[in-house]
């Protein structure tokens, strides 16, 4: 190809001397024809796309560093625990120990639970136990139904629904429901239709297929209930039968019916629910096999005795405050619920000191709140107890709160050897446990390890820094029965080895069996056969994922350093949610945030995960210390942890989703901040420290090949150059048709004496026509006019004159007056009389700007401009004369001036630009007449025709439209101003049915209000009578890229009303030319492509399909108009391009503008914008540049000529593209992507400062919505344009400005932004 690409710059002029134009199809010699034949077509995109585009190009992926630690020790051996010892008397089911227990020991306490003071309120022996329970069997399988249909059957699962606080009563069911052989699913007490994880739940009952639930009458009567009293229909519940189990509902069963009590099997005893990290609950079966052995094991690894006091301040629903409550050791179990420990967190030492207890069951944070609280406690004693087991002992964090205690409680009779941590996990239940150490024996030693280490899985000792390192505390060995393996947690179960971090699985017959309903997950987690080094599986033993990341240490013991639902897999490096929460709370001042309400997960961003924490903030905490502390968790984390915060946010106290144990409910927490309801109070967002896959800034490589090889290049591509034309204007033959249409002050004579009487504009207000005039009225005012600026205005031929009306016939006519006086009439928007602070300047500076020697006005704004309120914005008393033209004298002037030739200038056209330059154009005579011929030819305007025009009549295309085209042609107007919409909506659609008019022009501001404020009326314009089958052509006139979506939406709510869907279009025009495609009545519909955006950025033009991910739907700009000719060009090389490119659209047209009109005289911005000529190709031609960037596609359409249409599409303005790393964006498509991330977003701008990229959100919600969308901003245009938002700015609506056009006026904005005149919400600067 570089031989090839040399080839042709060689032969580069022997090509091109066919032909003086652009060649399009020029020949190529057969030598390197053959070798492009040769060439086997490349598989990425084809020559011409002179960059790669692949996702593997765009997103660098982090190269692995050379130095990270790796495993070097051996494989790992399966670790067995001590074997299952044979007991003699032990009974064949569970449900037997209680039937014996029932029998035997009848008086002896199996439960005592506490009220909400922490004073017992009752106690259940084993005898009220076995009784109760035996009569709930026997209602549940006898009196729910009828004889011959039963409402349960053995088998069947049922919900049990009880709180925390009434442990008796959920013990009573759970034992009922195994004495009936139903399946009992203990599940939380829903306390709102909306509740925290209520929908999973509801997943959870279908998957098990439950139907009835079992719940007490005072949990019932707490239940939400519809205004019918019927309990409500939980969201994601299926429907729900309930029972009641207060003793007084339960019938005594009758003497002949016992309970079946078979031996132990394999068929499900319960199933106790878990949650995955994604949210998903899921029920884990576990056999009445594996609920004996698990019994066992624990007796045996606990060392229980008959009879023996157990304090338990977990669930007793679950886990392992369900497992340890065990009735078959007879223990007497005192609950202290959630409660009760938010009140009182001593009453569970004092339960133990009361009752002697021997073993008590506990969480961290029991240890700490007991610690915080116990100052008041002097005489409490804790040396009965043998067993402290720590449930979250497998927590990197337990260490400090377990050590911190024991130095606390020493002194009142704790002995060290009695702190046991253990490892569950709901699959496979209890994993293993420290056992009681002997009096005065060493205790176990501690790993210290790093955590630069264990981020890549890896176990190294930590000697150097003492911050970045993990003390962990061991769980003791593995149960009885148990054989142990460690797994890699991704991919294949591959064993680990001895110095690497992985999941812990087990084998053994007292653990979960399956997820009860769902075999396809349960495959994956329960029948595991691990593999070695080389793949093979080592062994035909099934083992079960326990979800517990750790190690084996010396001496068998295992350590747990996290979970796999809490790990966060960031670049390849894991980190553990809990460790950083560890981290976060170590930071001064805590008092910022609360202890337990911290919540840490990870969201998918542009390919990679980023860390998120949220936290609640305490009510006193002022903002300054919120921001300093959220300031040094991000450097604490960053120099522990060696990773980045993506983002930190604080909320109000008490509004994160919470567990119904109290803890946060993480999966909501950032399913919230995903969807924008987490509303923060205050947030930080760091995307520039954590986001380190971006791609490579594009390298701008220094232009060696010349635009002519760029052309030769494109040409063997077999690329076109990007060309259109317009068709001819043809020559007018007629001597009198050339007097008549040279000047458009003789035209509007001609017709006043040719056809005096026919009707020429129609000037419509609040739905009536308020003026008419017909072609001799308007000539005859125009006269007028003349006569009064001959007698008052002192002036000279070609001087300045401001035109300074409303929307009106008034304007037409002091235009012509100007034409006929030989001045020069610059027509400007009066300043709003509510508004002149704003709008006064730009009046006074179009008049200095315009060097006017008169004002031509109206009587009220003459007022206006000489009120005092107008002399605080300008200088009044330096206006030049004004002339009001309410009331003048019947006058005719003493003759009508005729330029001398049509070169001379005829007005000037003055407009503000998007990027808020003022620029005013030179309009010839001739410019106006071909450009007035031009519209004719391309819309068949005829005297006979109606047309209806909605736009501001100042400059562009509105002011051609509105005061010019239908003198020239003759066709009548019917004129709506836009201003009145605002207060009568339906006013132009309701004159489009009215005069069935077919061919209207408006703006997008227009389509915009209709669309927004009629869109639900559509049913009532109907019901009037409002049709709009008649319109064949509605015309948005624009300078910038056509709005597919907003056209689309307008084309489709007034299709009831007979709206055709092809009636809509666009036509473009800029400052250099006003008119250059506009959709006729011959040429094919307008066609739609879709680009890829990631092309465009690097201007290049490539097609997609539908639908592609990157895609942007492009609209043609209507067609180009007759004698227009279009060129895409490099606005650097300034040679033209090929069909493939994106370029600057150069424009060659008699009616361009003859040059800016310009105070001193910018000649070189003059040549360089009206009269520039391309470096290669063509000479000779002169262009004019517009400013905007496009491309051309020749498409499969046949024009009006038969030949195939090319198509122009406008992709932006050239001024507003933001250079950002490299690549070009448009700001409009950052503000899609920015307006769709989140419901609130009203409307969004954007532009750069110092190189960073600044997003204005206007929020139409409520203020505390305002910190949701500075995440989902940032993440969206991260996602979708691969950029860091520098700053995002959240304002009231309305803040943006917007110009008549309904274009954005960014530079306005930046230069507010930057004065600090926005009054925001909120700046939110991501660090």
């Amino acid at each position: 190809l570089k031989y090839l690409l040399l080839t042709c710059c060689v032969c580069e002029h022997a090509f091109f001397v066919v032909s003086s134009g652009v060649p399009v199809n020029s020949r190529v010699s057969t030598k390197i024809q053959q070798l492009l034949n040769t060439l086997k077509r490349p598989k990425r995109p084809p020559l011409s796309e002179f960059f790669l585009d692949d996702s593997e190009e765009i997103v660098e992926v982090p190269q692995p560093d050379p130095n990270t630690p790796k495993p070097e020790g051996r494989q790992i051996i399966p670790v067995k625990g001590e074997p299952l010892g044979v007991v003699s008397n032990w009974p064949p089911a569970l449900q037997a120990a209680l039937a014996r227990w029932g029998a035997t020991q009848a008086k002896s306490p199996a439960l005592t639970a506490l009220d909400i003071t922490g004073k017992p309120l009752y106690t259940l022996t084993y005898g009220k136990l076995w009784s109760r329970s035996l009569k709930l069997a026997y209602t549940l399988l006898n009196k729910l139904g009828t004889k011959t249909e039963p409402v349960l059957q053995p088998g069947d699962r049922v919900a049990l629904v009880y709180p925390n606080s009434d442990p008796g009563m959920f013990w009573v069911a759970f034992y009922g429901c195994l004495l009936a052989e139903v399946i009992p699913v203990p599940i939380e007490v829903p306390l709102s239709r909306q509740d925290a994880g209520s929908q999973q739940i509801g997943f959870l009952l279908g998957s098990c297929g439950v139907s009835l639930a079992l719940t007490s009458e005072v949990c019932l009567k707490g239940l939400p209930k519809t205004q019918n009293g019927e309990i409500i229909q939980f969201k994601g519940w299926p429907r729900m039968k309930w029972v009641v189990t207060d003793t007084k509902y339960l019938t005594k069963p009758s003497k002949d019916w016992q309970p079946h009590i078979p031996t132990a099997n394999t068929d499900t005893a319960y199933i106790e629910y878990k949650a995955s990290k994604e949210g998903t609950v899921m029920g884990v079966a576990v056999s009445k096999i594996s609920m004996l052995t698990h019994c066992q094991a624990l007796t045996q690894a606990c060392n229980y005795c008959e009879g023996e006091t157990l304090v338990n301040v977990l669930d007793c629903k679950k886990d392992m405050g369900l497992w340890h409550g065990s009735i078959m050791n007879r223990i007497h179990t005192i609950t202290v619920p959630y409660a009760v420990m938010k009140a009182c967190p001593m009453s569970w030492v004092q339960r133990v000191h009361i009752h002697k207890a021997r073993v008590a069951l506990v969480k961290c944070r029991d240890l700490h709140w007991a610690m915080m609280a116990h100052k008041d406690q002097k005489d409490t004693n804790l040396s009965s107890i043998r067993m402290l087991i720590v449930a979250d002992g497998a927590n990197p964090w337990s260490v400090s709160s377990c050590d911190a205690f024991l130095n606390v409680f020493q002194s009142h009779g704790l002995k060290p050897e009695v702190i046991c941590p253990c490892a569950t996990s709901p699959e496979a239940l209890t994993v293993a446990i420290r056992r009681p150490g002997a009096r005065g024996a060493p205790l176990p030693a501690r790993a210290i390890l790093s955590m630069g280490g264990l981020s890549h899985g890896v176990i190294r000792v930590n000697t150097e820094d003492k911050n970045s390192a993990l003390t962990v505390q061991d769980v003791g060995h593995i149960m009885p029965g148990a054989l142990m393996c460690i797994v890699k947690p991704e991919g294949s179960p591959q064993l680990c080895k001895t110095d690497e971090i992985g999941e812990i699985v087990i084998n053994s017959r007292a653990g979960g069996t399956m997820y009860y309903g769902l075999p396809g997950v349960t495959k994956n987690t329960f029948e595991v056969i691990p593999v070695n080094q080389a793949g093979a599986p080592i062994g035909e033993i099934p083992f079960s994922r326990t979800g517990l990341l750790g190690f084996v240490g010396p001496g068998s013991l295992v350590f747990v350093v996290g979970k796999i639902e809490g790990l966060l897999l960031v670049s390849g490096r894991r980190h553990n949610a809990d460790d950083l929460v560890a981290t976060a709370l170590a930071v001064e001042p805590v008092k910022t945030v609360y202890r337990g309400r911290i919540a840490v997960f990870s969201v998918t961003v542009f390919y990679d995960e980023r860390i998120v924490i949220v936290a609640e903030q305490r009510p006193d905490a002022s903002e300054e210390d919120s921001f300093q502390w959220m300031s040094r968790v991000l450097q604490a984390i960053d120099s522990i942890h060696q990773v980045g915060l993506y983002c930190l946010a604080l909320v109000p106290a008490n509004t994160l989703p919470k567990t119904p144990l109290g803890g946060i409910h993480v999966c909501e927490t950032k399913q919230n901040f995903l969807e924008g309801n987490l509303h923060p109070c205050n947030i930080l967002m760091c995307p520039h420290t954590c986001v380190t896959n971006m791609p490579k800034p594009r390298q701008k490589q220094p232009v060696d090949v010349g635009p002519a090889s760029m052309l030769v290049g494109n040409l063997v591509a077999g690329k076109r150059i990007a060309q259109a034309t317009g068709r001819e204007l043809g020559v007018v033959e007629d001597q009198d048709l050339i007097r008549k249409h040279q000047f458009l002050s003789e035209a509007l004579q001609w017709r006043a004496q040719t056809d005096p009487d026919h009707l020429y504009v129609v000037f419509v207000l609040r739905g009536v026509a308020v003026c008419t005039a017909t072609c001799a009225q308007l000539h005859k005012r125009a006269e007028k006019i003349t006569a009064t600026l001959m007698e008052r205005g002192g002036l000279n031929t070609g001087d300045n004159v401001v035109l300074l009306y409303p929307p009106g016939i008034d304007l037409i006519a002091a235009f012509y007056g100007c034409l006929y006086a030989g001045v020069i009439p610059v027509t400007v928007r009066p300043p709003h009389p509510q508004n002149l602070a704003a709008t006064l300047p730009t009046v006074r500076m179009i008049i200095d700007v315009s060097k006017a020697s008169c004002i031509l006005t109206t009587q009220p704004l003459m007022r206006i401009l000489r009120s005092r309120e107008a002399a605080a914005s300008v200088n009044i008393k330096t206006w030049p004369t004004i002339i009001d033209t309410d009331d003048l004298p019947r006058k005719r002037p003493p003759h009508i001036y005729k330029p001398p030739t049509a070169e001379m200038l005829a007005y000037l056209d003055f407009s503000v630009s998007t990027t808020g330059m003022l620029t005013g154009v030179k309009m010839s005579h001739a410019a106006i007449s071909t450009l007035c011929r031009s519209i004719k030819l391309q819309c068949e305007l005829y005297s006979s025709r109606q047309i209806a025009i909605c736009l501001d009549p100042y400059c562009g295309m509105g002011f051609v439209l509105w005061c010019l085209s239908s003198v020239y042609s003759g066709h009548q107007s019917i004129l709506i101003p836009p201003l009145e919409l605002e207060s009568s909506l339906p006013l132009w659609l309701s004159t489009l049915s009215q005069y069935k008019i077919r061919d209207t022009f408006c703006s997008y501001s227009v389509m915009e209000l209709c669309t927004k404020g009629l869109g639900t009326q559509t049913e009532m314009l109907k019901a009037r009578g409002l049709n709009l089958s008649c319109v064949r052509s509605c015309v948005v006139v624009a300078e910038e890229r056509p709005r597919l979506a907003l056209s689309q939406s307008f084309s489709k709510l007034f299709k009831d009303l007979g709206l055709s869907s092809r009636a809509v279009s666009t036509a473009f025009g800029s400052r250099v030319n006003l008119a250059i495609g506009l959709q006729g009545t011959a040429g094919p519909d307008p066609s739609t492509v879709y680009v890829d955006m990631k092309s465009l950025r690097h201007d290049r033009v490539r097609l997609v399909e539908r639908g592609a991910p990157q895609s942007l739907p492009l609209m043609e700009s209507g067609t180009i108009l007759p004698g227009v000719r279009v060129i895409i060009v490099n606005p650097e090389t300034r040679g033209p391009l090929g069909d493939s490119h994106l370029g600057e659209i150069w424009v060659n047209s008699p009616h361009s503008a003859s040059g800016y009109y310009t105070i001193y005289g910018e000649e070189s911005l003059q040549a360089d914008h009206f009269n520039t000529r391309l470096s290669f190709g063509e000479p000779h031609t002169l262009w004019a540049r517009t400013g905007y960037l496009g491309f051309i596609k020749r498409t499969e359409l046949l024009d009006a000529s038969g030949d195939r249409h090319d198509a122009l599409f406008v992709v932006g303005s050239l001024d507003e593209t933001l250079e950002l790393r490299g690549l070009r964006y448009h700001p409009i498509d950052i503000e899609t992507s920015v307006s769709r991330a989140h419901r609130s977003i009203a409307e969004s701008a954007v532009f750069t400062w110092t190189n960073l990229l600044v997003v204005v959100a206007e929020l139409s919600g409520s203020e505390q919505e305002a910190l949701d969308l500075v995440p989902l901003v940032t993440n969206v245009v991260l996602e979708e344009h691969h950029l860091i938002v520098g700053v995002v700015v959240i304002v009231d609506p309305g803040v943006i400005p917007i110009n008549s056009r309904g274009e954005k006026q960014r530079m306005h904005l930046r230069d507010s932004f930057l004065a600090d005149q926005l009054d925001p919400i909120y700046v939110a600067y991501n660090m």
